[in-house]
């Protein structure tokens, strides 16, 4: 009896700790070049699908809820316009995407990253969404439209201290 009632001041002290820390979430914000390399892949894969008109493998890459959503054929019929345009998307590889906002969370999973890429004649617009699966970001709404660089405009960057000041 008494190796127990010594054993329970030990115990207390254990019991009385505060709760710990909610977890972490497990969706992680992508940095710079993981937004870049998000943004080039679908690209990518958009132009491909373009140019064979076959868009089972950019279906099969994208999410669940994309997959669901549209069948190659649809995809084709989307892309229609953009394919018509014979515009070359491999072209945006060759340059960093220019975010025209930061990056949204409308939901948990999901990722909007909006931009264009300056390519001349012809600029590039992006608007993607991608959904956390299976550890990773996977594509779930795509719109890609040519335009003029006139009417895209950057994201404002934060405003630089002055050379030669130290704060």
């Amino acid at each position: 009896m008494l190796a127990m009632t010594a054993a329970l001041p030990a115990v207390a002290p254990a019991l009385a700790q505060p709760p710990a820390p909610p977890p972490v979430s497990s969706v992680p914000v992508p940095g710079e070049l993981e937004l870049n390399k998000l943004v080039w892949s679908t690209m990518a894969a958009v132009d491909h699908a373009n140019q064979a008109g076959n868009y089972s493998v950019l279906r099969d890459l994208a999410a669940p809820g994309f997959q669901i959503n549209n069948d190659p054929a649809k995809l084709a019929q989307i892309f229609s316009s953009l394919r018509a345009s014979r515009i070359d998307l491999s072209n945006t590889l060759l340059l960093a995407p220019t975010f025209t906002a930061a990056p949204k969370r409308p939901q948990a999973d999901l990722l909007q990253i909006q931009g264009y890429f300056g390519l001349r004649p012809t600029a590039i617009l992006f608007d993607l969404y991608y959904q956390w699966v299976g550890g990773r970001w996977r594509l779930f709404g795509v719109d890609i439209r040519p335009a003029t660089l006139s009417g895209a405009q950057p994201m404002p960057q934060p405003p630089r201290p002055a050379p030669g000041k130290k704060n």
